[in-house]
Parts: structure tokens; sequence; C-alpha cells
């Protein structure tokens, strides 16, 4: 495929925005990319003419629960939290998505062509996050990288579901305490397999699915990804990543705006949303969609969400548009759901811009795609035209 007379924003700093370009795949991928006076055609190709529309990375939702919750089901179609168990590190989110669910098929006719989806925040450890395709039938062939994270959670969720059972944690304290007790038990589980490859007379620790589901974090392999809305839940994630050198990112971070210049210090990234609902509970008091203005501009790296099905996954680009016209500048609020989005979720080496090598997941746009009236006119995943 050959797109031509297209200005393409390719969202890579050495590239910029190619004000009338093209943009050739390969298979899957994206072949070439470059200004229209470097262009030799083929004359065999499938050529797109653009006619002057601006092309975009897909977009990346990076903090959803597509595909845990399944649109118009109830219980039976609810599989992000198991709240039989505060610690549930091992489940795996590739094991309840359901990608036939039609919200899919709704993302990727918005141009949302990557999502972060996984479990949710009933428990302090919720399980394993996975980056994924929003196209395909079968989960095992959309998957670009499980596990993507630990999701964990701090504040009112984990606290209310367990305090209706009488059980802990009923309190912030037992919430940081049973992740502090787990992640523990997992660097000890470690050392002992660490010790028993090294001496052939130390027999390896017994199974243990929770602490194996650990080590790709304490490795450094893959994030934790803190739930977290109040500033001090924020911090509580900061005090334990640090505790046991952990590379993670705060997800919502609804008052990070309260204090983005300690956040940049501190070199945090927030997965900011969902801003586009009511004020449901109490920790959502200081919501705003000025949020991810305010971290963008302090200097905190800053990603928008949707928490599907919170606010429902195709209005991922009006978020960002909402946060422009709350203060962030245009290009943060499209980094935030392209580059940005792909880095703070580690997939950037495969899609968030457009560069050779790169999947070949692209939009076309008449205009500016953040606004209410935007439709793409084409989108392109894996290098088919959908």
């Amino acid at each position: 495929m050959l797109i031509v007379n297209a200005k393409i924003y390719t969202m890579e700093q050495e590239l910029g925005v190619i004000e009338s370009g093209y943009l050739r795949t390969e298979g899957t991928r994206i072949a070439e990319i470059g200004p229209m006076s470097g262009l030799t055609a083929d004359p065999a190709e499938e050529v797109i003419d653009a006619a002057g529309a601006s092309l975009f990375p897909g977009f990346i939702d990076a903090h959803c629960h597509i595909g845990m919750w399944e649109d118009s089901i109830g219980f039976e179609g609810d599989d992000g939290n198991e709240e039989t168990d505060p610690s549930t590190p091992h489940l795996r989110a590739v094991d309840a998505i359901n990608p036939l669910d039609r919200c899919f098929r709704e993302a990727a006719a918005a141009g949302i062509t990557t999502v972060m989806t996984g479990p949710g925040s009933a428990n302090p450890i919720g399980g394993q996050l996975l980056a994924m395709k929003t196209v395909g039938r079968r989960i095992d062939d959309m998957i670009l990288l499980a596990p993507a994270a630990i999701k964990f959670a701090l504040g009112e969720n984990p606290k209310t579901v367990y305090h209706g059972k009488n059980q802990a944690p009923i309190t912030r304290m037992a919430t940081a305490a049973i992740i502090r007790e787990q992640l523990v038990k997992a660097e000890r589980y470690l050392q002992d397999c660490r010790h028993a490859d090294t001496d052939e007379d130390t027999d390896l620790p017994d199974p243990d699915a929770k602490c194996e589901a650990l080590l790709p974090l304490l490795r450094g392999e893959v994030p934790a990804h803190f739930h977290a809305h109040r500033s001090d839940d924020i911090f509580t994630a900061i005090r334990i990543a640090k505790e046991f050198n952990l590379n993670f990112a705060i997800v919502h971070g609804t008052e990070g705006y309260l204090t983005e210049d300690i956040l940049a210090k501190e070199g945090v990234a927030v997965i900011s949303g969902p801003f586009l609902t009511d004020r449901s509970k109490p920790e959502l008091r200081n919501q705003t969609p000025q949020a991810p203005g305010i971290l963008s501009r302090g200097g905190v790296i800053t990603a928008i969400c949707t928490d599907h099905p919170v606010i429902p996954i195709q209005y991922l680009p009006l978020c960002a548009g909402l946060a422009v016209r709350e203060g962030m500048p245009w290009e943060d609020a499209l980094a935030a759901i392209t580059i940005v989005a792909a880095q703070i979720c580690g997939i950037d080496e495969r899609v968030g811009s457009l560069k050779p090598g790169k999947d070949a997941d692209f939009l076309l746009f008449e205009g500016n795609p953040l606004t209410l009236e935007a439709k793409p006119k084409l989108v392109v995943v894996n290098g088919a035209q959908i």
C-alpha cells in the first residue's frame, strides 16, 4: 500500500511533520516514509491519494478494560475483578478478554488501534495487564506484549470491596501492607531460585504462582501500574516503587496536578483520566479536565486514557480534545494518545509513531482529529485497511 500527498504527523522527533509526503507499507510494517519529492512509484502498487488530508499513527488507549467487561452484558461478561482474594498477581488478562466484544470494532472504527487492558482495581494486586491490537478474532493473535505490566490499586476501591466482606484491606494501611507482603515474598522466592541455580545442593522452592508472576516485575522487565487518584495514594505508590526498585506509572492520577512539580522531579509518568465523567466517589472530588494539561506543561510524562467502559473507548480522541480546550498543548494531547502512550506501555518499538520498521497502523483525517466532528477517512491496522 502507498499513501501519497498526505500531511504526515510522524510523532518522531527527527522526522517531525512532513507537509506533503508519502508512506509505503510492506506486509504488516511501514517500509518507507518521506516527502513526495523523494518518492519512486511502482505502477503495481495500490495507491491511495490523501489529497492533502492528514496522516497520524493509530491511537493508543494506555489504560482501559476493554474485553474484560463486555458490552450490554451483566455478571456473565464481567471478568475484570476477582473479588475473593486481595492479592492476585497471577491472574492474566489474556484469559478473560473476549476479542469479539463489539467495542473492539467501535474502537478500531474510531482510530484506536492499540490498547492496554486488563484487571480492575478491586484488589491491591489485581493481575497482569497486556497490550493488544483492536483488530482480530483470536486474542493470541492480537497481543503486542503480555504481560505488559502488573496492576496494583490504592485508595477507595480495595477498601470498599473488602469492607463489605469484613476482610482486609479496609484501610489504606492494610492495602499498602498487602502489596509489600506479597512483594517481599516474591523477592525471597527470587533469591531462593537464584541460590538453587548456583548451588547444586539447594532445591528450587516449591512452585508459587503469585511469586512467579511477580518475577518479571522484580527483574525490571515489566512495570507496575498503580491505580491512584488522591495525592497521598500517588505518593504511597512512589514510596512502594522506590522500596522495591520498581519501574512504574501512575494510572488516573486525578490529583496529580496538585503536585505536578514534585511528580516531574521524581520522573513519574501519569496515565491521566477518565475525566469526561461525573465525580462519582469522594476521591474524585478534585477531578478536572485541566489535569493533563497542567501535568504536561509541568514536565510530567502524560498519556490520556478512557478507562473503558467508564468512558466508551471510541471517545478517546474527544478526551484528548477536551484536554486541549482546557489548556493542554495540542501537540502534547496528540502525543498523549500516540507516542507517549506507547512509551509508557513499553510498546514504542512497534507502535505510537510512523517510521520504517514499525507496525503499519495509521489513520487518515480531514483536519483536526481531536474534535467532535472528526471521523477517520481511512484506518489501517497491521498494513490492512479495515
